[in-house]
């Protein structure tokens, strides 16, 4: 599985001549109205399956939740079904509060 840190992740995101990743948000929802990042789309981990077909195997997507882990899980789930440039946010937004983003609020 790849993984990105924070800090990559948001080099990506400031880089224009880059097309922006689509950032999917496993967390729950309560969870996403807490903190997230910018541009994310909230698709609660246990949806993921019924979803899949909206994302394109192709694009370049990266997993978020609180501190990686669902992230991961849904990481797996997605290569397994052909998806060819997934990524897991390392730390999930708890690493982004940490180094891009000081001012997120944590839980």
């Amino acid at each position: 599985m790849k993984t990105l840190r924070a800090t990559e992740l948001a080099d990506r995101l400031a880089d224009r001549a880059r097309s922006r990743p689509v950032l999917l948000d496993v967390r729950e929802p309560w969870e996403f109205e807490l903190c997230r990042i910018d541009g994310a789309r909230n698709v609660p981990m246990a949806t993921v399956p019924a979803c899949e077909q909206q994302f394109d195997p192709d694009e370049e997507i990266v997993v978020v939740c609180h501190h990686g882990v669902r992230s991961a899980h849904v990481c797996m789930f997605l290569e397994r079904q052909g998806f060819t440039n997934v990524f897991n946010l390392a730390g999930g937004v708890a690493a982004w509060a940490d180094q891009v983003d000081p001012a997120m609020p944590r839980y």
